[in-house]
């Protein structure tokens, strides 16, 4: 068995423990994970069941519709603000989790880059990654 995955907020109001590896590791260059890093990708982690997860203090939830027009949920801290998890209404049991929450950040290994095609010139993501104009169906 693996060594779980672990991490949380930045004030550690929330905090995670995941038993198993991620399904996908990725950086999305969609124009909501811009706007919600403040940069130009955001980076995640992929499992694919919510069973494997146990969390920890109570997020604020914030709906939002999808570039492919499905709803997601990301879920944050309120008291420090910090992103922490995603779930998506037409994939209820995967949970994904923003790298930058993992106590070993150095864990998160991206295979891929999705919504390429939203990226901007200033965003360094390594071009060996394979790359997606959407989200791989």
């Amino acid at each position: 068995m693996t060594k779980p995955y672990t991490g949380g907020c930045a004030c550690g109001r929330i905090r995670y423990e995941i038993a198993g590896e991620p399904m996908f590791m990725n950086h999305c260059q969609c124009l909501d994970c811009q706007a919600v890093s403040g940069t130009g990708h955001g980076s995640y982690l992929t499992f694919p069941s919510k069973q494997a997860v146990t969390l920890k203090g109570e997020a604020t939830l914030w709906s939002s519709i999808a570039d492919s027009g499905q709803q997601k949920t990301r879920g944050f801290c309120p008291a420090c603000g910090s992103p922490v998890y995603l779930t998506f209404a037409a994939m209820p049991d995967i949970f994904t989790v923003h790298a930058a929450s993992l106590d070993e950040p150095e864990r998160f290994k991206p295979q891929a880059v999705t919504y390429r095609s939203r990226g901007v010139a200033w965003d360094g993501i390594d071009p060996a990654l394979q790359g997606f104009p959407k989200m791989p169906g």
